[in-house]
């Protein structure tokens, strides 16, 4: 079963602007956001890569780094890796970005191996390397800026309890995502599952497969109607 309190390194086939050496262990003692994406997926396009870039740009790199996780789920021969390449230039992509190994038929390998559901998704691991956040769809970039302005002010051997009380405070001022979003265009497929760690459902998501994680950390969110495993959220995929 997973375990975000210890996730494991990216199974990358490869990865682009980076020197190939890249791993999350490497990034221990900063926050690290992670755009995971599909190059078909229209929500991707719209909203998880152009978020990517913006965060690049507002946090320093010597504290947030931004990464992109591309896993081809779907029309594997419209998703190889020189496409994808092809595709980082055109939209000028510069953060480093891995490409999930394929696993045949099957998810690819780090999507299976984090139970991750689609595309567009965020993870947020804190500076000790633990997962915090796994949202699913668009998230507002002013909640994702304050919840890692919150993670930075944690130092990497912060204890539990502090991380803890950062959370609730968290929780207290940020209004639950779930309250508000709306599916539209641009979210695809999916298997019914159960979240238990601030996983939210935004606009714009292609599906997965299922899964549930728990976490100590936030609060829990479930799925919501149109990303309900009967076909997804209206994508054209």
């Amino acid at each position: 079963m997973f375990n975000p309190e210890s996730p494991p390194e990216f199974i990358a086939s490869r990865w682009y602007n980076s020197d190939g050496k890249t791993t999350l262990k490497g990034y221990k003692g900063k926050v690290v956001v992670v755009a995971v994406f599909q190059m078909l997926c229209p929500g991707s396009g719209r909203y998880g890569l152009p978020q990517a870039m913006r965060l690049r740009q507002a946090f320093s790199s010597d504290e947030v780094a931004v990464l992109g996780l591309h896993m081809a789920f779907e029309r594997f021969d419209e998703q190889s890796p020189e496409k994808v390449e092809a595709f980082l230039k055109d939209n000028h992509i510069t953060i480093p970005v891995a490409y999930d190994k394929s696993n045949g038929d099957k998810p690819p390998a780090t999507m299976e191996a984090y139970e991750l559901q689609g595309t567009p998704a965020i993870l947020v691991f804190d500076r000790q390397g633990r997962l915090r956040r796994h949202y699913l769809g668009a998230v507002d970039d002013l909640r994702i800026g304050a919840e890692v302005m919150a993670m930075l002010m944690e130092d990497k051997d912060s204890p539990r309890e502090f991380s803890i009380a950062i959370e609730r405070r968290l929780a207290g001022a940020l209004v639950d995502p779930e309250d508000h979003h709306h599916h539209e265009g641009g979210c695809c497929g999916g298997h019914g599952h159960d979240h238990a760690h601030d996983h939210a459902h935004g606009e714009g998501c292609c599906g997965g497969h299922g899964h549930d994680h728990d976490h100590d950390h936030g609060q829990g969110h479930g799925a919501k109607d149109g990303c309900n495993g009967k076909g997804g959220c209206g994508c054209s995929h």
